[in-house]
């Protein structure tokens, strides 16, 4: 139904109101109008004249076109001159939408059957996302201009097995945080996490092998391993007490994925004593540990060792600086190191050779060590006021303990309908989590909420914190 000028503009302010105020305007307002479009308003609604958005909002004219001109990059906004500017849905049809398609893989079906990405990727609540308002983005320019200099034009170049001087920096990083001391050449630069487990499924599993995980999993890994053509097996882990028995069809797996140091998604510190016992009950080939939220460089429970031949660790910059530099690292046996380096070169290609340059530098001269001290401090003031205000909410068991990660895990009785509070939450409150439940195996009862705190802060933290009590409050006495 289409909305009046007076609710459109309403919805605007609110949606507005909700953003973090430490961003720009402009993002502010592409924010708020992204998800108004994409989650709220019907294909085809009017957007209020832009005179009246800039009085209301209190934003310049070329702040509002910049945003109109981004939106229509992206295809979601029509604007006729003379004639104003119309919503529209990522979805809407098109005029080659009467064209047969063709078929989706069954792969491809069963993964979006069950997937994990939200088309909002930012917002108070949305996991997976660190604080990238506050990230030194001036430091990075300047070293990004620093080295793109005619001298350096191999930069530009494909890299062969990555950047020598960024591998150098990850194993001190390594060993000054978990302990690891591992040569250069068992280091392969990824293009983050996902790639670099896809390249372990490619490399060290053939389709129709079995892979196990933890109930709950990672879902972003458990699509990765569906797309490769593995079989994904769960055992259900809880805090305290450990693995329940394995099904028979989860011994004697190809690989073993387990996330790091901290479980991820309960956000809770992982006993490495649980993940040996369950090695040993399961006996897999390989174990892939993935140290997802790396913080604490006293914190050293990880199984992985770089010298028993069996087991490989996967980490990722994405978490601690800011998604979109798509940089990551697995450290292999020696044994693998060189079969893995050619097989990336010759299905991926190499590249990125400029980024890794400027991470290398970042790390050499310390910014990422002074950036994760700092920020750690930040993520633990933020999860001790959403824990405050979360733990007396009824229908609520637990609360993940307050640390320096972007992720809180807010575990709920059995009874409630998580997916079903998350949409609800999202269309009342335009607040986005996860619901615990889908990455749960089917044994495995447990219902929750998964948070992000990376992009929320301050007051805006406490006002959207109770307007998410709030919410929790209003679903459960619908029930």
């Amino acid at each position: 139904m289409q909305r009046s000028v007076e609710e459109a503009l309403s919805d605007i302010e609110a949606a507005w109101q909700r953003q973090p105020d430490r961003l720009s305007k402009q993002v502010r307002l592409e924010q708020a109008l992204t998800t108004l479009i994409e989650l709220q308003w019907t294909d085809g609604q009017r957007l209020p004249a832009h005179r009246h958005i800039c009085e209301r909002l209190g934003v310049a004219r070329n702040t509002l076109a910049g945003v109109i001109e981004s939106l229509q990059s992206r295809h979601v906004l029509m604007t006729q001159h003379g004639r104003g500017s119309w919503s529209r849905r990522p979805d809407a049809s098109s005029p080659l939408s009467n064209a047969p398609s063709p078929a989706l893989s069954d792969r491809a079906r069963q993964i979006l059957s069950t997937s994990g990405a939200s088309p909002i990727q930012s917002g108070a609540f949305v996991p997976g996302i660190p604080d990238i308002a506050r990230f030194p983005m001036r430091r990075w320019r300047t070293l990004y201009a620093t080295l793109t200099v005619p001298q350096n034009a191999l930069l530009l170049s494909y890299s062969s097995g990555g950047y020598g001087p960024l591998k150098r920096e990850i194993a001190d990083f390594l060993r000054r945080g978990r302990g690891i001391e591992c040569a250069l050449e068992q280091i392969i630069i990824t293009d983050g996490t996902h790639h670099g487990l896809e390249l372990c499924a490619l490399a060290l599993a053939d389709h129709g092998d079995r892979v196990t995980m933890d109930s709950p999993c990672y879902w972003g890994a458990r699509n990765v391993f569906r797309a490769a053509g593995l079989g994904i097996d769960q055992c259900h882990w809880q805090p305290g007490a450990g693995y329940r028995d394995p099904s028979p069809s989860a011994r004697s797996p190809r690989l073993l994925y387990l996330t790091g140091a901290r479980h991820y998604p309960l956000s809770v510190p992982m006993p490495i004593e649980d993940k040996r016992s369950l090695v040993e009950r399961l006996s897999p080939e390989l174990v892939i540990e993935d140290d997802y939220e790396f913080f604490d460089s006293h914190h050293r429970g990880l199984l992985f060792s770089p010298d028993d031949g069996h087991s490989i660790l996967a980490g990722s910059f994405s978490k601690l600086m800011f998604p979109g530099l798509r940089l990551g690292y697995l450290v292999v046996p020696r044994a693998l190191s060189e079969a893995i380096n050619r097989l990336r070169s010759e299905v991926f290609r190499e590249g990125r050779m400029l980024d890794q340059a400027v991470l290398a530098r970042f790390m050499a001269d310390g910014d990422l060590d002074r950036w994760c001290r700092r920020i750690n401090r930040e993520y633990l003031q933020r999860q001790q006021t959403l824990h405050a205000l979360l733990t007396p909410l009824p229908g609520v068991i637990d609360v993940s303990p307050p640390a320096g990660t972007i992720t809180l895990c807010v575990t709920l009785a059995p009874d409630i309908d998580d997916v079903r509070l998350a949409r609800y939450l999202l269309n009342h409150y335009r607040l986005v989590v996860k619901p615990l439940s889908p990455v749960c195996s089917e044994d495995d009862p447990r219902r929750g909420l998964v948070l992000g705190i990376g992009m929320v802060e301050g007051e805006t933290l406490v006002r959207l914190g109770r307007q998410l009590a709030e919410g929790v409050h209003a679903f459960m006495a619908t029930r």
